[in-house]
């Protein structure tokens, strides 16, 4: 089946070019039940990929690359609106489908997400990026935090390891140091409470990050990254998170569709 189409108003494709990131409401309110099973398969069903990043303290699972495997995330990724949606949002006449990631935070998780842009470890660049982040359960607390904007600063920020910080390539390299937006007035700070269903989309620039869940309730969220038209292939400083081993790309060529294919294309639509 084709992906579903999606009309954006310019409002939300405004806010998403000015700020980095943008929360579209009930867009996946009818594919909610779909990705709670497929996140329910994953977590039956972990790759060699998945890990638990909580520290002792709760839960919290990650996984990705898991939609050739999971049919329901296949079935979101090919059928729902997310194609279509994306290359609306990115400006780009094709959306190709990058990576799914599942993040589920158990009750009590003090583990926050830490504060971090995508893209230095994706061993892809471009300007039509993004990335959306579709919970299935409430979000009150434990909420995605975005710092409007940042997907326009002129370095990037140096990734970091998510169990414990620590540098995830080898040296500092030419990045900025892991901002606190919290301390710092000049950043302003995005959050939105959400519905299952709803969806918070951004730009692989843009610095994030997620509060622990101390709510006593699970936080299920499924992530889905996409690329557009200027997506090329770009060497990192070491080992990229998704690695992707035997992809025999080089540099700057675009993605290749048998790996990650073209869902979108405004001119067959």
């Amino acid at each position: 089946m084709k992906p579903a189409p999606y009309s954006l108003s310019p409002e939300i494709i405004a806010d998403y070019q000015r700020d980095g990131a943008v929360c579209i409401r009930g867009a996946f309110k009818g594919w909610v039940d779909t990705i709670a099973a497929g996140i329910e398969r994953n977590l039956r069903e972990k790759s060699a990929t998945a890990v638990d990043i909580a520290g002792g303290v709760g839960s919290f699972f990650d996984d990705y690359c898991n939609w050739e495997r999971i049919p329901e995330f296949g079935k979101v990724v090919r059928e729902s609106p997310a194609a279509s949606i994306a290359a609306g949002v990115m400006q780009s006449q094709t959306a190709q489908f990058f990576h799914d990631h599942v993040l589920v935070k158990e009750p009590g998780t003090q583990k926050a997400t830490p504060w971090h842009q995508d893209i230095p470890y994706y061993f892809v660049d471009g300007q039509q990026t993004v990335s959306f982040w579709i919970p299935i359960d409430p979000v009150k607390e434990a909420t995605l935090r975005l710092v409007a904007g940042s997907h326009k600063w002129n370095k990037l920020v140096l990734p970091v390891r998510w169990m414990d910080d620590g540098n995830f390539y080898a040296g500092e390299g030419d990045y900025l140091p892991v901002p606190d937006p919290d301390a710092d007035p000049e950043m302003k700070v995005l959050e939105w409470e959400m519905e299952p269903g709803d969806a918070v989309l951004f730009d692989f620039r843009t610095v994030h990050g997620a509060r622990g869940n101390l709510a006593p309730s699970r936080r299920r969220v499924l992530s889905l990254r996409w690329v557009g038209d200027d997506a090329r292939y770009v060497e990192r400083p070491g080992r990229t998170s998704p690695p992707y081993h035997g992809h025999n790309m080089q540099q700057g060529q675009k993605l290749r569709e048998d790996w990650f294919p073209v869902v979108w294309d405004a001119s067959a639509a």
